[in-house]
């Protein structure tokens, strides 16, 4: 990997009652790209209303932890940290990884450090699911890549529009709006298309991703977050909320809200 210059570095975890794997993962970024090479600059966790450690264990691992105060979500983990970090480069990793590989974060960093066309990079892996070698995971499959083949079939050759590993230039990024929920991945990489165009994107395999498999309750509404936000990006209205019945559970409100670009909130200080 060519050396990354001036740019600076963050390397920024959204987590919710991530106890059991958020310290390893931090560990292990700290220890090998933080202490042994000096690839990254920063490493934030954004703690999402955790009920559990989340928060310490991150702390005691070495990174510097923030809360999201007004909304809950990960959408709203990410803005808070685009707030909160200081790099001109922002890789975000999901924190509820198994054997966290920090190839996830170098190969990330790969194409912005080598080539100053590219603005965003999305990461693409395979997913074991009972023994199984698996694509992108049940809603990228039966929601959100039908959705992007209706209507956004520029984006068709997006391996895993869902995938929560992904970097960008700060310049690039903090000029898109963050959906609050689940929704945010697929907003990112539609808006970030607009502004940049495919040129400007670039993918790379990650390998293989080991994390706990949600049961559908819990799937229906990443599912519906991830539909919504299609729609509002094709022009459509999804309403504020929407209020979903899965099967063998209550009602349970998925808040459809957008934060504004970073750069749009008075709160936001850009680095320099």
């Amino acid at each position: 990997m060519a050396a990354k210059g001036d740019l600076t570095v963050s390397v920024c975890l959204p987590a919710r009652d991530e106890e059991a794997t958020v310290g390893t993962i931090v560990e292990a970024i700290r220890t090998r790209l933080v202490d042994d090479v000096p690839l990254v600059d920063e490493l934030l966790v954004v703690d999402d209303h955790s009920s559990d450690r989340t928060a310490a264990a991150a702390a005691d691992a070495g990174a510097a932890v923030v809360r999201t105060t007004d909304g809950q979500g990960k959408g709203e983990a990410l803005w808070t940290s685009m707030l909160a970090s200081k790099g001109d480069v922002v890789v975000w990793c999901d924190a509820d990884v198994r054997a966290f590989d920090t190839a996830f974060v170098t190969g990330l960093l790969g194409p912005l450090l080598t080539d100053p066309t590219i603005g965003f990079v999305k990461g693409f892996y395979e997913r074991p699911l009972n023994d199984r070698q698996e694509g992108g995971g049940r809603v990228t499959e039966l929601v959100a890549r039908p959705l992007v083949a209706l209507l956004f079939p520029e984006l068709d050759g997006v391996v895993q529009p869902l995938s929560g590993e992904y970097a960008g230039r700060r310049g690039v990024l903090e000029r898109l709006p963050f959906v609050q929920g689940y929704g945010v991945d697929l907003g990112l990489l539609v808006d970030v298309h607009r502004l940049v165009g495919l040129e400007g994107i670039a993918q790379v395999d990650l390998g293989v991703r080991h994390h706990r498999n949600r049961p559908l309750a819990e799937l229906s509404p990443q599912a519906a977050a991830v539909m919504a936000t299609a729609l509002r990006r094709a022009g459509l209205d999804p309403g504020d909320a929407v209020d979903l019945t899965p099967a063998g559970a209550g009602t349970v409100t998925v808040a459809l809200g957008e934060r504004p670009p970073p750069i749009e909130s008075p709160a936001y200080r850009r680095p320099t």
